[in-house]
């Protein structure tokens, strides 16, 4: 006769019931546990770099003739470095599904069930928020190196570095994404009572004026069509964002 034996997992202890030191322990586990996620993912960047470069370099060649879409080391570690970076923030992107649910487990616990029923969805939005705007920038950046390489006349040859080239890259997709979480901000503020969508409404103009003015400042690139490419969706999602506040508020 078989004998079933059933494990049951030990019930995670209640937030109130956890010392300091079960707290600490906690977090370690969960950072020990992103790091080798990180890691693993960096290894597997390591190994698909050449690739990886290959697609991070393609708005570049979407702008200039095939034969001379060449980026150009000039430095003898600048090759290693390179190297480094992109297995690095590759690491980071493969590893943030395993970081964030990481997290959402360690923070989880000192929430209560109607904290948990809105987070779940705000967080969803944030990362489906901060993704388009960066795949925005990715998509506009072949229009900011087009203005760049013209700018300085035809009397100058671009010949571009890797490192430079990628840093412009991500600095103008970590602006592009964080500037995209702007409505998702508001519409918490809404729901929180801070703010009203009548007031949203009022500061319409001036919050015009804003975007414009914050989207010059902070493209990195510096030309007006990653300019324009922020500013537009961005106050689109600023009127989205009062829509959003009246109908959620009801």
């Amino acid at each position: 006769m078989a004998i079933r034996i059933r494990l049951r997992r030990a019930p995670r202890p209640s937030p109130d019931a956890m010392t300091l030191a079960e707290h600490l322990a906690e977090l370690r586990r969960r950072l020990i546990v992103s790091l080798v996620a990180v890691a693993a993912a960096a290894v597997v960047a390591w190994v698909f770099e050449p690739t990886i470069v290959g697609w991070l370099k393609d708005p570049y060649c979407a702008v200039v003739p095939r034969h001379r879409c060449y980026l150009y080391v000039t430095s003898p570690l600048g090759g290693l470095s390179l190297r480094v970076k992109v297995s690095t923030y590759g690491g980071l992107l493969l590893a943030s599904p395993i970081i964030l649910w990481e997290l959402w487990r360690f923070v989880t616990p000192g929430l209560e069930p109607n904290e948990k029923r809105y987070a779940v969805p705000f967080v969803a939005a944030s990362l489906v928020m901060f993704a388009g705007g960066a795949t925005l920038a990715y998509f506009s950046f072949g229009h900011a190196l087009s203005f760049l390489g013209h700018v300085g006349g035809t009397s100058l040859a671009q010949i571009y570095d890797p490192n430079a080239y990628l840093g412009l890259m991500l600095a103008l997709m970590l602006v592009f994404g964080l500037t995209f979480e702007v409505p998702v901000v508001l519409v918490s503020l809404e729901l929180a009572g801070v703010l009203q969508p009548a007031t949203l409404a009022k500061w319409r103009r001036w919050a015009f004026v804003l975007i414009v003015a914050g989207a010059a400042i902070f493209t990195p690139s510096g030309d007006p069509f990653s300019m324009l490419a922020l500013a537009v969706p961005l106050y689109g999602f600023y009127e989205l964002s009062i829509v959003l506040g009246r109908v959620l508020r009801r």
